[in-house]
């Protein structure tokens, strides 16, 4: 099973320069459509003088949540060319977006193509790309006696304990990388008296 994706850490920044055209190429780590929708808020007011703000974004490890968008150049030569460095570099949780400020003299469509493609490319560059995991939670409840049978479980294992309540009785969530999912909870499935709280 595959359960890991790549990513950036932190924001990184580019700026390319073609007849006179510039283009400042942002790349930032994302992870939900709110977060893309305030980044391009805040960079519209922030380059309200440039003459278009290009973007892409990919999200989540499946990486099938992704959009390009040309914001006024002609269609195809801005946002796929970013999705295109996004996807070649085989990133999701990502928004690069690329302020253009007209130089006076056009580009044409395959100008165009090349100079998003190479402004995109060069925040990615400029970016640390990260492996991430894809994580799985599981929540269950057992009887306190038997929380040392719990806790062996977790030191053998190596989940990270996402919340834990000691009463009578005791409740856990724990949460690992998705391909030791099924170990952890065949492990966990011998511990007596335990049931898994996320099971119908």
């Amino acid at each position: 099973m595959d359960d890991t994706y790549l990513t950036i850490e932190g924001r990184a920044e580019a700026v390319y320069t073609e007849k006179r055209s510039k283009f400042i190429a942002m790349a930032v780590p994302v992870r939900t459509l709110d977060e893309i929708k305030a980044y391009l808020d805040e960079n519209q007011k922030k380059y309200y003088d440039a003459r278009h703000l290009c973007y892409a974004y990919v999200l989540g490890s499946d990486r099938l949540t992704f959009r390009a968008n040309d914001n006024g150049e002609p269609s195809g030569t801005a946002g796929r060319p970013i999705l295109g460095q996004i996807n070649s570099a085989g990133l999701t949780d990502i928004l690069i977006m690329v302020v253009r400020y007209f130089g006076g003299i056009k580009l044409g469509t395959s100008g165009l193509i090349a100079a998003y493609k190479q402004a995109a490319a060069m925040a990615i560059a400029e970016a640390v790309t990260v492996e991430r995991t894809v994580d799985a939670t599981v929540t269950f409840a057992f009887e306190y006696p038997f929380l040392n049978d719990v806790m062996r479980v977790v030191k053998e294992l190596s989940p990270v304990i996402v919340n834990q309540q000691f009463d009578m009785d005791c409740r856990m969530t724990l949460s690992i990388r998705k391909s030791q999912m099924e170990p952890l909870r065949a492990r966990l499935a011998k511990v007596e008296t335990l049931y898994f709280e996320d099971e119908t």
